[in-house]
């Protein structure tokens, strides 16, 4: 049984639906189990949640084929963009350097160094940005450096995130758990969180060693090449460190490896806007993911990611397309956020609430023309035995 209340901020924005687990009319508290060789991932395996068929909108195949085709167009365009602002800033940066006057450039580079790389590396590494196999490896080898996600541990990492979206103790990627991590999540505005546990995995790589939950996701053919870029990205940083300690600055630094830390606030509003508060352990990415409609400056940072559940639903179709697929599919799907402000706002009260009661989420309401939610796949059984 389903229970619904409202949340907070109600007369600034829009009434948010919180929903309880409500079992004999009492909230049952369950600690979740987030390690993935934890009792709830075995549970995950056991009842078939893991692996499931999810659900997805009915769209003709040569409809779809359309959608997916790739070209390299869009991206080369994005990509140049992309490279010569790092490159003017950046250059603006060291030109200025170490006046305040410099600020505003570096402020500019950190944003596209710590956030635009999360969606670079992320498209890339589906491989859809480019229809060309080594333009997408480039940006991807590129972007995982900046970002400092290892491109082997990480690439299976994300899929098994969407094989077992927020299925607890399946999805290694889960960024907003229950209760969650509050100030955890202010942290990382800054890289403080996420920075440290790369360098260690960087250096424990390095020396040859994958962690227990790499190993259940990462095949044994693979491990080699995690563990041999480690070693390049550790010695480039090395010589980071030699020269700045050479011209006795920090600006090498400023260059390579802070920009993580003081450009990391847009990707991580936006990576915890992807899934924070909605529901897990559902088969139905319109329950567990988000949709934001972003101004255009905040979609070039995020490669459109924005369209969360359009991407998930259809991982394969490019980044470039998803604003008409999102178009195709929206008579299917919960109204989007309007903005980001207005996702923070929605979200953020239902962290709160789940300091104290974890199984408190979100759920939207679906438009007439919808197909009901799928939430375990009990609904596919009792519809085929009518």
């Amino acid at each position: 049984m389903i229970d619904s209340t409202t949340g907070l901020w109600r007369k600034n924005f829009l009434a948010i639906r919180l929903v309880a687990l409500d079992i004999r009319k009492t909230v049952v508290m369950q600690e979740r189990d987030y390690s993935l060789l934890g009792k709830d991932g075995q549970k995950a395996v056991k009842t078939g949640l893991a692996g499931a068929n999810w659900y997805a909108t009915i769209i003709p195949r040569k409809e779809m084929k359309e959608f997916i085709r790739r070209s390299d167009g869009p991206a080369i365009r994005d990509t140049f963009i992309w490279l010569a602002a790092l490159f003017g800033f950046a250059s603006f940066g060291v030109a200025l350097w170490p006046s305040w006057w410099s600020a505003p450039f570096w402020l500019a580079y950190g944003v596209l160094y710590g956030s635009s790389t999360d969606s670079r590396w992320h498209e890339c590494g589906h491989g859809t940005a480019f229809k060309t196999r080594w333009m997408n490896e480039v940006v991807y080898q590129l972007a995982c450096f900046m970002i400092m996600r290892n491109p082997v541990t990480w690439k299976y990492g994300h899929a098994r995130h969407h094989t077992d979206t927020t299925i607890v103790g399946r999805d290694p990627q889960i960024l907003a758990r229950r209760p969650p991590n509050l100030p955890k999540m202010f942290a990382n505005l800054f890289g403080l969180v996420d920075v440290p546990l790369a360098v260690k995995s960087m250096i424990q790589l390095a020396c040859g060693h994958l962690t227990e939950e790499e190993k259940d996701y990462v095949p044994n053919t693979e491990r080699p090449s995690a563990i041999r870029v480690a070693r390049i990205w550790l010695a480039i940083y090395a010589m980071t460190i030699l020269v700045a300690i050479y011209m006795g600055s920090i600006l090498p630094f400023m260059l390579i490896g802070l920009p993580r830390l003081y450009g990391a606030w847009h990707m991580t509003i936006t990576g915890i806007l992807q899934h924070a508060a909605l529901a897990d352990n559902v088969i139905d990415h319109r329950l567990n993911s988000r949709t934001i409609l972003m101004n255009p400056i905040s979609r070039f940072i995020y490669w459109n990611m924005n369209y969360h559940i359009e991407h998930h639903m259809f991982p394969m179709v490019p980044y470039h397309k998803l604003p008409a697929l999102h178009e195709r599919l929206k008579l299917d799907m919960p109204a989007p956020n309007s903005s980001t402000w207005q996702a923070i706002c929605e979200a953020f009260p239902v962290l709160w609430k789940q300091l104290k009661n974890p199984e408190f989420f979100l759920v939207r309401d679906l438009p007439p023309t919808a197909n009901p939610y799928l939430w375990t796949g009990r609904e596919v059984a009792a519809d085929a035995a009518e």
